[in-house]
């Protein structure tokens, strides 16, 4: 094969690979908007507050008790599709209020990718914090603490859970759990794979299980 020849076959696979990248791009930017149009819609019906430019991958899961208790801020993206996302998601972005009082409120400029928040009292996330691929949050125990008929008792939410607050510009990497009671302070990290049992200062880096504090971030 002479070199011309070479150079020629070397472009028409540069064209026919640009030329699937291309209808791949088209085909995911079609999906986001239908994704993102039943998504609304299905807001809307539900009585749940969107803000401006929300973008959905896939179709989560909204559950609340009350309308208005799940609240979603302005050009939240909220990923439930594998091909969306660099690591990919191993379920739906579930967002559900478990009783009449509680509340869930994602800030704006947030990203979810497989998220799981459960609030029986509350969960807030602040503006810009990024949730990295199946991260876990919630408010309560879920369960009673006494072992008699643990498993079919009604739970009283009041005593087993308390709210959890994460701050401004948190990034929450991979598959961590956020547990009752906890407050991440502004700016701060979470380790992939993280438990984080106890309150994290602003700008602080921490890891583990339990979560310790690894570094600060302004010093």
């Amino acid at each position: 094969m002479s070199v011309s020849q070479s150079g020629a076959n070397v472009a028409l696979r540069t064209q026919k690979t640009r030329l699937v990248q291309l209808i791949i791009r088209k085909r995911a930017g079609l999906a986001w908007r239908l994704d993102s149009s039943f998504m609304r819609t299905y807001a809307r019906l539900m009585g749940i507050p969107l803000g401006r430019g929300v973008r959905f991958a896939g179709r989560a899961i909204l559950s609340q008790e009350r309308p208005g208790s799940l609240r979603i801020g302005d050009r939240v993206v909220i990923v439930s599709r594998s091909w969306a996302t660099a690591l990919g998601v191993s379920r739906p972005v579930i967002l559900r209020c478990l009783t009449q009082q509680a509340f869930i409120e994602i800030g704006d400029d947030c990203g979810l990718s497989g998220t799981v928040i459960c609030a029986a009292k509350s969960v807030s996330v602040g503006k810009r914090c990024l949730l990295g691929a199946d991260v876990t949050i919630f408010d309560t125990d879920f369960h009673p603490h006494e072992y008699e008929n643990r498993r079919y008792a009604a739970p009283d939410w009041e005593q087993i859970s308390a709210p959890v607050t994460i701050e401004d510009d948190v990034f929450i990497g991979t598959g961590a759990v956020i547990q009752k009671g906890v407050t991440i302070g502004r700016g701060s990290i979470v380790a992939a794979h993280s438990i984080v049992t106890r309150s994290v200062p602003p700008m602080s880096v921490v890891g583990g299980n339990p979560a310790k504090l690894l570094r600060r971030l302004d010093q």
